[in-house]
This record gives C-alpha cells, sequence and structure tokens, in this order.
C-alpha cells in the first residue's frame, strides 16, 4: 500500500474524547433495587465485550488484553512505563491515541465505517512498550500473530470488513478462506427452511469442506427441550453441496455468555414487575441455551414493558457488520429516562396516526393497525457495542413489530455530546449561525422521526402460510409506483432480511431518513418539539430548525464518501451510504435547490449551498419520490427494482470517489469516542463512578470495569 493511501488508515490524533454525562440522572435514581438491576445489567452488556472484539478481527481481543496489561504494568503512570521502555512522549502519546480509539470501537476496525485503523507510532516503540513485561510482551505477539496484525497493510482488501472470497477481514467465517457468498447464501436458505434465525451463530468451512455453524451459548450441550430445533444437530446438503454435512455446535463464546446469563439473573431478583422478571428469564434462557426463540421471547415481553423507570436491552441485535447482512453483533446498553424530553416524543408518538397518511403509499402498504410504541428520551447509563447510536428502533423481528410492537428510544446524552470548539467544514459562512443554533433541535426531530415512523411503518405483504396472505391476492394492491397490480411478495419463511441481503441494513436506514426528510417539513410535527405555532412559516425559528435539518442531511452525504472504499467500490457504513443517496436527490432535486459551489479545481473551497425557500416545493416532493419506490419495493419483496435502484443512486463515479472524497479526507473530524463511568456494587449499596475525557480516563474505565 503506498505512503498517501497508508495515511488514511492511521489512527485520529487526536481522536475526539467526550464523557457520556449521565450523573445527575443517577444520583435521582435513589430506589436501591433499580440501582441493583442496573448494575447487573450494566454487567451482563459488558461482559460481551470480548464477543464483540472477537467478532470484529482475529489480533482485536489480544490488543485489548495488551491495552489493559500495560495500564496494570504501570499502574496508570504512562510517563513512568515510557521511561521505563525508552519510549519517547510523542510516541506515547500516539499510542494512547490509538488504545482510546480501540476501546472506542471496541476493536481495531472502525465501529462507523468498517475500515481497519492503525497506531502513528512507529511498531519498533510499540513493541519497546509492549516489553515492560511478560504479560504485555505475550499478547503483543500474538496480536501480530494472527493473520492480521496490529500494523498489516500489505493487502488492502483486508483493511475492510466483508465477505473472505472478497479478500477482506470478517470472524462471522472463522478460519474459513475458502468459503463463497454461495455456500454462506445456500447454508442461510437451508437454516431459514427449518427454522432457524442466523443472528447468535457463526459459520465454518472444514478442512474437508463439512461445514459447522457455531451457536453462542453459555453451555456446549444444551438441553435438547431448550434448543431450537430439539434433537436435530447434522443435516445433510443438497445441490451444489450435495454430500457435505452441516453440524450444529453450541458453545460458541461459552465463559462469556454463561456469564452474561448468571448476571441476567441477577438483575432478574431486582426487577420492578413482572414483565421484567419473565423478559430477563427468556434473556437466560437464550444466553444460556443459545436458543433464538427464547430471545424473541425476550423481546415481545420488552415491548409490554411500557414506561420503565430504567431501560435496556442486549443480545446479537444489528447486522450490520455481517457482510452476509443476518448474523449480528454484540452489544447492550442500559439508559435512565429523561421524562420531560419523553413528553415531547409522548406527543409525536399520540399524532403517528394522522401523519403515517401524508407519506407517499397508500393503506394497502401499511399495516392495519398502528401500534402505538413506548417511545422515551434516555440517558445512556451503559452501552456495550462498537458505537453508540443517536436513536434506536427495536426489536428488528418483522413479525413481532407487525403483530405486537416496537419501542422506540432517543439517547440524549449522546445526541447532546459535544467537543469544544468542533469545526464544520463545508457550511457556508452565511448559513453557519443557524446551523450551530439549531443543529442539535433538528438532529433531535431527526431521530425520533427516523425510529418511529420510519422504521415503525410499513407492510410486508406475505404468504404467512402456503396458501395464506395478508392481502387480498385475488385482487392485489396497486402499486403507486407502477400503477399496476403488484406481482410480487413475501413467501411462507422469508423475511425482509433473507430476500433483501446484504442491502437491507442501508437500504431500510435510508428508506427511515427519507421519512424523517419527508415529515420534519410538517410544521405541526415541529410544534411537538416546541418550535414555532404549527403555520407554516420558513422564517420562524421550526423555519430555522427544518433547514438546518436539511443542511445536516445534505453535509452528512458529502462527508459520506469517507466510507467509500474506491480500492474495492464498496460503501462501509450503512447509514453513511443511505445519506450520500438522500444528498444525490436533493442535487436532482432541480431548481437549484441544493448545489456544491466551488471555485478552485481542488475543490478546496467546497460548500454546501442549499436554497431554503425550495425546502417544500422541491426537497420535499424528490425525497419522496425516492422514499416511495423504496417503501413499494420493500413491501413487495422486490429484490431486483429495489437493487437497481439503491445500486443507481449510491454509485459513486470518478469526480466524487476522487475528487470530492479526496477533500472530504482532508477535512475529516474524528469520530467521538465516549468515556462511560462504571457502577460499583458495595454490599448492597450502588455508586456510580466517572472518568475524566480524557486518553487515560478512557483507558482506565476499561481497566476498573474488569472484563
Amino acid at each position: 500500500m503506498d505512503a498517501q493511501v497508508k495515511q488514511h488508515y492511521l489512527a485520529d490524533s487526536p481522536p475526539t474524547v467526550v464523557r457520556l454525562e449521565v450523573k445527575s440522572h443517577f444520583d435521582n435514581l435513589t430506589d436501591p433495587k433499580l440501582r441493583k438491576y442496573a448494575h447487573y445489567l450494566s454487567r451482563a452488556a459488558f461482559e460481551g465485550t470480548r464477543i464483540t472484539l472477537r467478532q470484529v478481527s482475529p489480533e482485536s481481543e489480544p490488543i485489548y488484553d495488551l491495552i489493559l496489561e500495560l495500564h496494570r504494568a504501570c499502574d496508570g503512570n504512562w510517563s513512568e512505563l515510557a521511561q521505563k521502555t525508552n519510549v519517547s512522549d510523542e510516541h506515547l502519546r500516539y499510542f494512547l491515541e490509538y488504545a482510546t480509539q480501540f476501546l472506542g470501537n471496541c476493536g481495531n476496525y472502525k465501529g462507523f465505517g468498517d475500515s481497519k485503523f492503525i497506531p502513528r507510532l512507529p511498531v519498533e516503540a510499540f513493541q519497546a512498550l509492549a516489553s515492560a513485561t511478560p504479560k504485555t510482551k505475550a499478547a503483543f505477539d500474538l496480536a501480530n500473530s494472527t493473520g492480521g496484525g496490529i500494523y498489516e497493510t500489505d493487502e488492502q482488501s483486508r483493511m475492510h470488513l466483508g465477505y473472505p472470497e472478497g479478500g477482506h477481514m470478517t470472524t462471522y467465517y472463522p478460519d474459513s478462506p475458502s468459503i463463497t457468498k454461495d455456500e454462506i447464501t445456500a447454508i442461510g436458505d437451508l437454516m431459514e427452511a427449518k427454522g432457524l434465525p442466523l443472528e447468535n451463530t457463526r459459520l465454518k468451512k472444514t478442512e474437508s469442506g463439512d461445514f459447522q455453524l457455531l451457536i453462542a451459548s453459555g453451555v456446549s450441550s444444551p438441553p435438547v427441550r431448550d434448543r431450537d430445533l430439539g434433537d436435530a444437530e447434522i443435516f445433510e446438503l443438497d445441490g451444489k453441496l450435495k454430500g457435505k454435512t452441516l453440524r450444529l455446535v453450541f458453545g460458541d463464546y461459552r465463559e462469556e455468555m454463561a456469564k452474561v446469563a448468571h448476571s441476567v439473573k441477577q438483575a432478574g431478583l431486582n426487577a420492578a414487575n413482572e414483565n421484567q422478571k419473565r423478559m430477563l428469564d427468556a434473556y437466560a434462557m437464550s444466553f444460556g441455551s443459545g436458543s433464538i426463540e427464547a430471545f424473541k421471547e425476550s423481546q415481545r415481553i420488552w415491548v409490554k414493558d411500557q414506561k420503565p423507570a430504567l431501560e435496556t436491552n442486549l443480545g446479537f441485535v444489528e447486522t450490520y457488520r455481517d457482510p452476509h447482512g443476518v448474523r449480528g453483533e454484540w452489544e447492550g446498553f442500559v439508559a435512565l429516562v429523561n421524562l420531560e424530553r419523553t413528553r415531547a416524543f409522548g406527543k409525536l408518538v399520540d399524532s403517528a396516526e394522522a401523519m403515517i397518511p401524508k407519506l407517499p403509499w397508500g393503506k394497502d402498504f401499511e399495516k392495519d393497525k398502528f401500534l402505538s410504541p413506548d417511545f422515551t428520551s434516555l440517558e445512556v447509563l451503559s452501552f456495550q457495542s462498537s458505537g453508540i447510536p443517536a436513536g434506536i428502533n427495536l426489536p428488528n423481528y418483522d413479525d413481532i413489530r407487525q403483530n405486537l410492537g416496537f419501542k422506540n428510544v432517543s439517547l440524549g446524552n449522546v445526541l447532546s455530546a459535544k467537543a469544544p470548539n468542533e469545526p464544520v467544514p463545508f457550511i457556508a459562512e452565511k448559513d453557519l449561525e443557524v446551523y450551530r443554533r439549531c443543529r442539535d433541535a433538528a438532529f433531535e426531530v431527526q431521530v425520533g422521526i427516523h425510529e418511529l415512523l420510519g422504521h415503525g411503518t410499513g407492510k410486508l405483504l406475505q404468504e404467512t402460510a402456503p396458501g395464506e396472505y395478508n392481502f387480498d391476492v385475488s385482487n392485489p394492491p396497486i402499486s403507486p409506483v407502477t400503477n399496476k397490480p403488484i406481482s410480487s411478495w413475501y413467501k411462507p419463511g422469508q423475511t425482509w432480511g433473507s430476500v433483501f441481503g446484504a442491502m437491507s441494513s442501508s437500504y431500510e436506514e435510508c428508506r427511515a431518513e427519507c421519512v424523517a426528510m419527508a415529515l420534519s417539513c410538517d410544521f405541526s410535527i415541529l410544534q411537538l418539539f416546541g418550535f414555532g405555532d404549527g403555520k407554516e412559516d420558513l422564517a420562524n425559528e421550526a423555519g430555522d430548525v427544518l433547514f438546518a435539518g436539511y443542511l445536516q442531511m445534505a453535509r452528512a452525504g458529502l462527508v459520506a464518501l469517507e466510507f467509500w472504499d474506491p480500492k474495492t467500490q464498496k460503501w462501509g457504513q450503512a447509514h453513511m451510504q443511505a445519506r450520500y443517496s438522500i444528498l444525490r436527490t436533493f442535487l436532482d432535486a432541480g431548481g437549484e435547490f441544493v448545489k456544491l459551489s466551488y471555485t478552485k479545481d481542488d475543490l478546496s473551497d467546497l460548500e454546501i449551498h442549499l436554497d431554503r425557500s425550495k425546502i417544500l416545493t422541491h426537497g420535499r416532493p424528490a425525497v419522496e419520490k425516492y422514499l416511495q419506490k423504496l417503501h413499494v419495493y420493500k413491501s413487495t419483496a422486490d429484490f431486483e427494482a429495489g437493487k437497481k435502484l439503491y445500486d443507481d443512486i449510491t454509485s459513486v463515479d470518478e469526480w466524487w470517489g476522487t475528487k470530492v472524497r479526496e477533500i472530504v479526507l482532508k477535512n475529516k473530524i474524528p469520530r467521538k469516542v465516549f468515556v462511560q463511568g462504571n457502577t460499583i456494587l458495595n454490599g448492597d449499596e450502588v455508586t456510580l463512578k466517572e472518568y475524566e475525557p480524557t486518553l487515560e480516563g478512557m483507558i482506565q474505565s476499561f481497566v476498573e470495569r474488569n472484563v
């Protein structure tokens, strides 16, 4: 890899380190049982840290051990360690920056972008630091003998997560360099037919050409009664894989899953109600035995646990990082309700049924009944994952969402976290004041609509069982895209994820973002959040928020190019691919609604110009036209049309991928790394220990988390 390309993979210097502020909300949590409930569920979430690390790369867990052991070796006195190992202050700082970014991403690939990052200090300096003790030396050697390594950059394809056959890094298909996408698909189809979801699995191809489905569970031989497929253990494969077998192997991440199940049971002793006890029992069953059916039961009960003082969810949840889009990454969170902000979201929920008909599809493509969800504004106490989102809509199972409902959460202390004096590239000087003043408010509106009315709307037209349909198959709905009766739908056993595969995550995020862009133009929604009087007026406070929201989305679509890899022609982040397509939609809206303005050949003065007066006349109609297609293709399982639409609008030509991307990379702002506190149990008392928002504070918080 040439030096200029390699430069883009260096760890941020410095990373943007901020504290996840939650102390005032935790102090208001005075019930000792609630504090214990929060403590044990935080433990359960973070006891999965090593699972997430192993889901990233083979070297991630040894690097994690190396960072923690180096801290222990010097008891946090890093200058003393540098002197002892003859490492310069600059090289020590580079190590601390790398370690902080590593911990914030729970691995050596970016949680937001899926590209590898490497330390800025020379390998010799890192090796000198690692010589401090036998344990640190062993961890360093192990990290560099895994096939990925801390500094390995020779194969650019391995600098990104993806399918093994493309030469990319993945540990969802461990020790299986010859496994193909077709083989992964064939086994996925078989398991779908058998009724076994794959979120908590990994797939391994053995030397003989047979396959093992590794199932995460706290025991290696769970009782047959607790298994999703009973005593079925070996399956004969057919088609191109005829003569090969698939064996179910339990006990993946066994030690970690057993610890998680134990902490969940301890939390259950402090549950506030019967729903929570039943939910935690189902969690414990799932994490102990590997049953996804038990996990789905936990989610059914979780949806019914309305308006708890403490909110939580954990498991193999989001499928963004599996190249095949079906296997989930471990994550878990515990958060406290912000009652004041929750009231605004409650008003949005109350208005939802009146807002849904304003979306660009008819009732045939919408749920028969909107299942009013719990929508809360939360302050995160603990969040274990490769990156903390600003909002969440769960569960991800369409059968639960369509029949029982879902929950939305907005993470307030994530939304509000800011580093001082953050620059804002690509926004014109004349727009900076309103942008800075209104961007947080605009983002809160966007997140709220995205989660509630984006992910929360839409019907999948299905043959639910042979010969049974959730629509009138003898008189099929008319597609608003083609003005003809629909001719495709989901067959028995098919799901949104299984039909749309690897593109499903980004496509769905795009659909939800477009819903937010369309409905944020409704001034009655802006009024619910406290902006304006409900009257359409682009010149008032509500107009400022709307303008900032559209400008923020346009800017996000531009900086998204950081996550496009010209070498592999791949997008590395689901949300950013979606936002790029929305910028392209803005640019194609006509009337010079949005344009990229520059006078210099190197684009160094590139700015986004967005005509505020045309948001309602050009911006919203363009978004709605795009949204209608996204939605109808999803509803009708029309993968071919959906793929063509999405591939076309997210394609990156040479100008975008070279010239524009280059100036985006030159103006790149490091993504935030959040320093989280730790709950500490002493007898029956639980306290919160916070840490300084510094490189050293980040590392100390992980050492004292002791996972």
